[in-house]
């Protein structure tokens, strides 16, 4: 670290509590440095360059060593941690070290250089506040007197008219009344905005602190919402398997009035089969449910995807009503895929649900097999429906948008399928417009790719 930034950061390690203060340490000990250093190392210059401490220097000489001496005492104040005594001390080091100046030399040899006075004043209202200010101008002037004192006992001596060392006195009184007048001012102005800013955080604070309350509460709200959707969502998706369990189980009638035993037994052993093949999908879909809540990885695995839809087909069978065409791929084209089967056998049944909804009054639902342009596998999934809007096309993969009832899904299925597809490395869209039906044009891996 650059060895400035280092001292920086040390300047501003003084363990001071009140915030301003601890503003102000850096610079007030930079200042004591300044004072307790380059005195004694003026003075060291001066001897080292020839010259001498005469009688009448060496009252500056003993009264520079003090001041060095007492703001290295200020400046070990402020690293312990007590600011504002050691400020006071130092302003009170001032005015003693101006007072013995003045009284020995006058003001009108240091009326040329007015910066330990205005230092003092400056020091006294910016650091301390605007009560300090008024004293320190107060002493101040108490220093001028004795300065001006001194200015007249020289000029008696010599003879010469008492006015005329005191023709400075308004000068005096009126620069400085001034300048401490607009440092009043100007401290009432900072500490007044200070103060303002200071409400303004802490209304700041407060409507932060109540914004995060109603974020809180806001996101509770959406937990629940969030929650009853995801419950109608697979309460949904139960539905359709129940709905195919329950088509099957419907049979039982029909296949009873079947004379041929063998007819009958054949027909029992399909719905059976039917059965059990819709109770597998509800037993995959509790398992999905089982992962997603322990965050497992899906079982990506190598299959025909050809057979598994045309094992899928007596649950797509009961899925559609009877005034619903079913076109499926031919089986005997094995197409490869890899993917959780289980995944890949909700997402066919989950599209071809929204397809059951969008033909009401019936229609044609095609799933095509072919390879991809960029590798893998390109499946397509249409239905003769209602179609979709524009805008509600771009939707569809969001979570929780529906255009159903709320009774009637929860906007979860075709965003589970979404994020499904694209973690197994595929990819997934949609053509559609209103009358013209829906087309999900799907891409999985194969086993090649």
């Amino acid at each position: 670290m650059n060895p400035f930034k280092r001292f920086g950061q040390w300047l501003r390690s003084a363990p001071i509590d009140d915030p301003i203060d601890r503003r102000n340490a850096p610079v007030m000990q930079l200042l004591l440095l300044f004072y307790g250093l380059l005195l004694p190392a003026n003075w060291a210059w001066r001897l080292g360059s020839g010259g001498e401490i005469n009688e009448s220097a060496m009252w500056i000489f003993a009264i520079d060593m003090l001041v060095a001496l007492l703001a290295l005492a200020s400046f070990a104040m402020i690293r312990r941690g007590t600011f504002r005594p050691a400020i006071m001390l130092f302003l009170a080091m001032q005015l003693i070290s101006l007072s013995l100046t003045f009284a020995t030399t006058g003001v009108l040899s240091q009326i040329i250089d007015p910066a330990p006075t205005i230092l003092t004043l400056v020091i006294s209202g910016l650091v301390l506040g605007r009560r300090a200010l008024w004293i320190a101008f107060g002493l101040l002037m108490c220093v001028f007197a004795i300065g001006f004192a001194a200015d007249v006992r020289e000029a008696t001596l010599r003879g010469i008219p008492v006015i005329v060392p005191l023709v400075n006195v308004p000068a005096v009184l009126i620069s400085y009344g001034i300048i401490t007048i607009i440092l009043d001012r100007s401290i009432r102005a900072l500490r007044e905005s200070l103060a303002e800013s200071n409400a303004r955080g802490r209304e700041l604070q407060r409507e932060m602190a109540e914004r995060e309350r109603a974020q809180a509460q806001l996101i509770h709200a959406q937990k629940l919402e969030a929650t009853g959707r995801l419950a109608s969502g697979i309460a949904h998706d139960f539905n359709n398997i129940l709905d195919v369990i329950l088509g099957f189980a419907a049979q039982r009638d029909r296949i009873l009035d079947i004379a041929d035993r063998q007819a009958q037994s054949a027909a029992v052993e399909k719905a059976l089969s039917g059965i059990e093949t819709a109770g597998t999908r509800g037993a995959d879909l509790v398992r999905k449910l089982l992962e997603f809540s322990r965050h497992d990885y899906a079982r990506v695995q190598t299959f025909d995807a050809a057979q598994a839809i045309a094992g899928m087909q007596p649950l797509l069978r009961q899925l559609f009503p009877r005034s619903v065409e079913l076109a499926l791929p031919d089986a005997e084209s094995p197409v490869l895929v890899q993917m959780d089967r289980g995944e890949f056998e909700l997402m066919i049944l989950n599209l071809a649900a929204n397809a059951r909804d969008a033909m009401p009054a019936g229609g044609v639902f095609t799933i095509t097999l072919a390879p991809h342009a960029d590798g893998g596998v390109a499946i397509a999934l249409a239905d003769t429906g209602q179609g979709m809007e524009e805008a509600v096309r771009r939707r569809i993969f969001e979570p929780f948008f529906s255009t159903k009832s709320a009774s009637g899904g929860s906007g979860l299925g075709l965003s589970v399928i979404h994020d499904m597809i694209l973690a197994s490395g595929g990819a997934i869209d949609v053509e559609s417009a209103p009358g013209l039906g829906s087309t999900f044009h799907v891409r999985l891996p194969s086993s090649s790719t």
